[in-house]
């Protein structure tokens, strides 16, 4: 059991950052220029004013310094995953700013939106694999996962 968690954990790690690394690569016009198929935002403009519709509360003046905040924050979530240092803290801040991403687009664009780009679903995945990540760290996670999942006529359990 503990095998497929650590499989599970990295496939999930692996792609989380993925996803953070190539919104911040489409913003940059890694993927391509703006208007390309497959192409969200293309350059840090666009991206801007993407931004800017989601956070159209905010004055003009903050819209540039919160999109790059954005960019940071995905960047660093993407390399703490990836590397595994304090992973429970990286995926709770990854499941923190989903979410925040996930309301803004709700906010801005109605319910089908985050819906479409499956923000919800990964922001799930980053809360269960902040709570996988508090298995891992407490002693004898393995033991009881494997006591919950034997019947009471397992020979093992006796």
């Amino acid at each position: 059991m503990k095998y497929q968690v650590k499989i599970s954990t990295w496939v999930v790690r692996i792609a989380l950052a993925a996803a953070f690394l190539s919104a911040v690569a489409d913003r940059l016009g890694f993927w391509g220029a703006p208007g390309e198929p497959g192409v969200a935002w293309g350059d840090v403009a666009h991206y801007e004013a993407y931004v800017g519709q989601l956070n159209g509360f905010l004055p003009l003046a903050l819209i540039s310094p919160v999109g790059w905040l954005a960019t940071l924050a995905e960047i660093i979530i993407a390399i703490g995953l990836l590397v595994g240092w304090q992973l429970r803290y990286f995926s709770l801040a990854a499941g923190i700013l989903l979410t925040i991403f996930a309301t803004a687009m709700c906010v801005a664009f109605g319910i089908k939106s985050p819906l479409d780009y499956s923000v919800f679903s990964a922001a799930g995945a980053a809360y269960l694999l902040y709570s996988t990540t508090l298995y891992d760290n407490a002693a004898g996670w393995t033991s009881q996962i494997e006591t919950a999942t034997q019947g009471p006529d397992d020979p093992a359990t006796h």
